[in-house]
C-alpha cells in the first residue's frame, strides 16, 4: 500500500499522537518518552510502522530531540578538503576514487591545503575537515604533515581528520602502533576524527560493499583508542543500498554501547547512499538509495535509540537536500551539518545537492521551521545564538545561486 504519512507532523502534541497509535506502539513510545532505552526488538517493529504510528513516531523523536537539546539547531561553518581522488580500495559504492593515472586524478600539495585551509579561516571557517583516498604510494608521513602545514597557516584552526580507515592505512605505513600513531597525530593538531568508514557495521554487509575495507573490530578498536586518548570522533551510519532494517538497528545499538563505555562520540550522522554514479548501483546490486519515508524513520529512530547517549543528531543536507533536511529536523535531528565549502565525494556519486550552504541559508531554513540557529564549534559549543531575525538571515539571491550549486572544489565521505 502506498504510505502517505512521510511528512512529520510537528504540530501534533507527542501524547496525542501517541495516543492515536495501536496500543503496542503506544507502548514503545511512551516508554521512550519516559526514559526507557529502546531494546532491538521494540526498534526493529518501530522501522516497519505506518499511518497513525508513523505519525507517533515522528512526534516522540521530535519531543525527546526538544527535551535533550531544546530547540536551537547547529550549524558549523567549515570546509571539506578531499586531498586525492586517487584510491585503491575499490568501494562499490564510490563514485569519487579514481585510479592513479585517470586524466581527472588529483593530489593536493601541503601548500595546496594549507592554502584552502587559510581561505576557509578567512571565510569565517573554524573548521576543516580533511580526508582523501588511499592511494598506492602515499608517503608513510603525509597524514602528520598535513597536520603541521595546516597547524603552521592557520594556529587556530580545528582539524577534524582522517578516518578510521585512513588511520589504519598510516598505521600500517609507519609501523607505529594504533597509540602511538593516534598520540603523534594529537600532538601535530589533530582535533577530532570523522567516524565514516563505518558504512555498515556488519561485516558480511561490508564484503559485499568493500571487501578491502577494515573490518568492524578494527573499526571499533581506533574509535575506542581514539576515545580513551581523549580525541572525541564522529559516529555514521550509510544506509539505503544492500543493507536491512536489522543491520541498521544493530549498527544503531553497537553506537550506543560504545558510547556507554566512552563517551567520545559528539554526534550521530546518517548519510543516505548516493547511488547514480556507482558500480553498486549500476550492476544491480541495490535499489536507487533510500525513500523519503526511509530517511525520516532513520533519523527518528536513531533519536530513540542513541538518545540521550548521543545527543546531537546531524542532517547531511548534501546526501538528502535541504528541504528533505528541514523535514528530518522535525523528527528528531538537532543538528544542519556545515557549509562544506567544498563537497566532492557525494557529488562525485551523483548528489545533485551541491558544494555549500551559506550561514545566512542555514539560519533561515532553520527559522523556516520555528527553531533557533545558532553557530557552533566541531564539538558543539556554541559560538553564537542568534535569537533575533535580522537582515544578515535573508539570503541574497547571488548567495541562492552561488549556495546550492556553487561551483566550488572536493570534500567529506562515508
Amino acid at each position: 500500500m502506498l504510505e502517505t504519512h512521510t511528512t512529520p507532523a510537528a504540530s501534533i502534541v507527542p501524547e496525542s499522537a501517541v495516543r492515536a497509535a495501536t496500543p503496542e506502539v503506544a507502548r514503545m513510545l511512551t516508554g521512550a518518552l519516559e526514559g526507557r532505552e529502546l531494546q532491538f526488538s521494540d526498534a526493529m517493529a518501530l522501522c516497519e510502522v505506518q499511518g497513525a504510528d508513523l505519525d507517533a513516531l515522528f512526534s516522540t523523536a521530535d519531543e525527546l530531540r526538544r527535551r535533550e537539546t531544546g530547540d536551537v539547531v547547529t550549524y558549523v561553518v567549515n570546509r571539506n578538503i578531499n586531498f586525492t581522488n586517487v584510491c585503491t580500495v575499490g568501494c562499490s559504492f564510490c563514485g569519487f576514487s579514481r585510479g592513479p593515472r585517470a586524466a581527472d586524478a588529483y593530489f593536493l600539495s601541503l601548500e595546496e591545503i594549507a592554502a584552502k585551509a587559510s581561505d576557509a579561516w578567512d571565510r569565517g571557517a573554524t573548521e576543516v575537515c580533511i580526508q582523501g583516498g588511499l592511494p598506492r604510494d602515499l608517503d608513510p608521513w603525509f597524514y602528520r604533515d598535513i597536520l603541521r602545514a595546516i597547524k603552521r597557516a592557520v594556529p587556530g584552526m580545528h582539524i577534524h581528520a582522517f578516518s578510521p580507515m585512513e588511520i589504519a592505512n598510516g598505521m600500517d605505513r609507519t609501523g607505529l602502533p594504533l597509540r602511538e600513531y593516534l598520540a603523534l597525530l594529537q600532538s601535530e593538531g589533530l582535533g577530532s576524527i570523522p567516524g565514516t568508514a563505518a558504512e555498515i557495521l556488519d561485516d558480511e554487509v561490508r564484503a559485499r560493499l568493500s571487501p578491502n575495507k577494515l573490518p568492524v573490530s578494527r573499526w571499533v578498536e581506533i574509535i575506542r583508542a581514539a576515545h580513551e586518548l581523549g580525541i572525541p570522533t564522529t559516529c555514521t551510519m550509510m544506509y539505503g543500498h544492500v543493507e536491512t532494517a536489522e543491520h541498521r538497528v544493530r549498527h544503531m545499538l553497537l553506537l550506543r554501547e560504545i558510547q556507554r563505555e566512552t563517551g567520545g562520540f559528539t554526534e550521530f550522522v546518517p548519510l543516505g547512499f548516493v547511488h547514480p554514479n556507482t558500480r553498486l548501483y549500476r550492476d544491480g546490486e541495490t535499489q536507487a538509495g533510500a525513500s523519503r519515508r526511509e530517511h525520516l524513520v532513520v533519523h527518528a529512530l536513531a533519536r530513540l535509540v542513541l538518545g540521550p547517549a548521543i545527543r546531537n543528531l546531524q542532517v547531511s543536507w548534501v546526501k538528502m537536500g535541504l528541504d528533505l533536511s528541514q523535514a528530518c529536523l522535525e523528527a528528531g535531528a538537532n543538528d544542519f551539518s556545515g557549509t562544506l565549502m567544498e563537497e566532492s565525494i557525494s557529488k562525485s556519486a551523483g548528489a545533485a545537492f551541491g558544494e555549500y550552504v551559506a550561514p545566512e541559508e542555514f539560519r533561515a531554513r532553520i527559522r523556516g521551521i520555528g527553531r533557533i540557529p545558532a553557530e557552533r564549534t566541531t564539538t558543539y559549543g556554541i559560538r553564537q545564538i542568534f535569537a533575533a531575525t535580522d537582515s544578515a538571515d535573508r539570503v541574497p539571491a547571488r548567495l541562492r545561486v552561488a549556495g546550492a550549486r556553487a561551483p566550488h572544489p572536493p570534500a567529506t565521505g562515508y
